[in-house]
């Protein structure tokens, strides 16, 4: 009776543990902690002394070993044991007494694979069974090897699902990565068209740009009038999760503090007469974006109601008493000094620290005058294209009196100066006369700063280019034109060529 009852309690013992395991590697955890796991409970539940468990690789070699009771041996001892060998063989468990293993003193030992699907996954041992209870001193059951199977059963579909989750996560990280790679690159094609530019400064701002695309966060975004702030909020847009909704822009410095207000929040039908009720830009950029730009001019009044805007997440119609809550992502620019406002009382503290999650500063062009090149080259055909020119170039005088304008109007300013010179020539080439620089990029006398003053023979040079691209190299009208005849002509041409091959010319590639 004593006999049976111990017997009823071993077994129970063993149930108990294999639900306990079971419920242990429901979770994914690393596998140096999963196999730790089972060789306790094997060890623990069977009364044994010493153990091993090991996991192989795809190559069947031992990847992961721990031990109880016994020094690690060598992976290649380990799979040189017969006993071992077999059990890998016919991926049966088996119950075994050796005179000798691992180099040390045998043993009982149960030997059990951890089989997942078709692959062995590894192999779980025990030995030397201690004595307790009335019966099976030192010597294991059929029961503890069939234990020990299915031990080894839930401890491969462990290992196996533990190392599908690492490929899934390493596939996942790589196409994370592969994704980030592509944003990036679109945003730097992107970048190309919209923020021309390969200076440290520039390249600085397209990383910042590519890096906040993706989160939430409030942007505000500074740079002098001119030098693309909201090219960048575009930019940001664009390559964000919010990508499909919309972009509302306003601009805060435009309007009345009335008309700002019912522009930003929205009217109600009946506050004055013959007003109906419309929705404002944060209704309409639901799901989107909205920009802010010059959000440093909007009076203080209306300061705290952005606020609460921005805390709340709601907005009240003006006229209206309902809050409509709001999905939007707040982009926000200024050319002017916060900081001095927030000293001065002009423009709230709490409301500029909201704006101001993340800050983009835009360098000015004469801080980037490396950049002007580029810049032209983008300028030219796009309104050479317009304008119905071809092959447009700038002479290299033109350029370096470009590069000498210090620009207050920014890239806005240069790309007029370009649109307005190719609007006014009759032919590709654009000279300094051919920029309507203001008054102010010339000295007291009249004479340009730039330096541009050409000789006679440079003058009749360019004066023979400018016919030559007009007549689309048609050596007879031109020479119909200048008064020349044919030969005298190509002589002029022979020295121009050697001129541009001189620099008079600049065909910016």
């Amino acid at each position: 009776m004593a006999q049976s009852q111990f017997e009823l309690r071993r077994k129970l013992l063993q149930l108990e543990a294999l639900y306990d395991v079971g419920r242990a590697l429901n979770t994914l955890r690393p596998e140096d902690e999963l196999l730790e796991e089972l060789m306790h409970r094997a060890v623990a539940v069977l009364d044994a002394t010493t153990g091993f468990v090991f996991s192989l690789d795809d190559k069947l070699q031992v990847q992961t070993l721990f031990t109880f009771g016994i020094d690690a041996p060598p992976a290649a001892t380990i799979l040189a044991e017969p006993p071992i060998k077999q059990v890998m063989a016919s991926r049966e468990p088996m119950m075994v007494t050796v005179s000798k293993f691992l180099g040390g003193a045998g043993s009982d030992l149960l030997i059990a694979p951890m089989i997942a699907g078709d692959s062995i996954l590894g192999v779980i041992s025990v030995g030397g069974k201690e004595v307790r209870g009335a019966s099976g001193a030192g010597a294991f059951l059929e029961e503890d090897l069939r234990f020990l199977e299915s031990i080894g059963a839930i401890g491969g579909a462990a290992v196996e699902n533990t190392r599908r989750f690492h490929r899934l996560d390493l596939v996942r990280e790589t196409l994370e990565d592969e994704n980030r790679a592509l944003k990036q690159r679109m945003l730097r094609e992107a970048s190309d068209r919209l923020m021309i530019g390969d200076s440290p400064k520039m390249q600085r701002v397209i990383d910042l740009v590519a890096r906040v695309a993706d989160s939430q966060a409030s942007v505000l975004i500074r740079g002098e009038s001119g030098t693309g702030k909201e090219m960048v909020a575009r930019l940001i847009h664009g390559n964000s999760p919010r990508k499909d909704g919309a972009f509302v822009a306003i601009n805060c410095a435009a309007l009345p503090e009335t008309l700002l207000e019912s522009e930003l929040f929205g009217i109600e039908r009946g506050v004055a007469t013959g007003v109906e009720a419309r929705p404002g830009k944060f209704e309409l950029a639901k799901g989107g974006t909205i920009f802010l730009d010059e959000v440093g001019d909007i009076p203080l009044a209306l300061q705290a109601k952005l606020l609460r805007v921005l805390q709340e997440r709601e907005i009240e119609k003006l006229g209206g008493r309902r809050r409509i809550p709001v999905d939007v992502r707040i982009l926000s620019a200024t050319h002017r000094n916060l900081e001095e406002m927030n000293e001065r009382g002009e423009f709230r503290q709490d409301l500029y620290y909201r704006l101001k999650v993340v800050e983009i500063t835009l360098p000015p062009l004469r801080e980037r005058k490396d950049d002007i090149p580029k810049l032209v080259r983008f300028f030219l055909d796009k309104y050479g294209k317009r304008e119905g020119l071809r092959d447009v170039r700038i002479t290299q005088e033109a350029l370096q009196k470009l590069m000498r304008y210090p620009f207050p109007g920014n890239v806005r300013e240069l790309e007029n100066l370009i649109e307005g010179a190719l609007a006014l020539t009759t032919d590709p080439v654009i000279d300094p006369g051919d920029l309507l620089l203001p008054e102010s990029a010339s000295g007291p006398d009249g004479r340009e700063l730039s330096g541009d003053l050409p000789t006679l023979g440079q003058l009749e040079a360019r004066y023979v280019a400018r016919v030559l691209a007009f007549t689309k190299g048609n050596m007879s009208k031109a020479a119909k034109i200048l008064g020349v005849d044919r030969k005298t002509l190509y002589k002029k041409r022979d020295e121009l060529s050697q001129i541009s091959t001189s620099g008079d010319f600049l065909d910016i590639q």
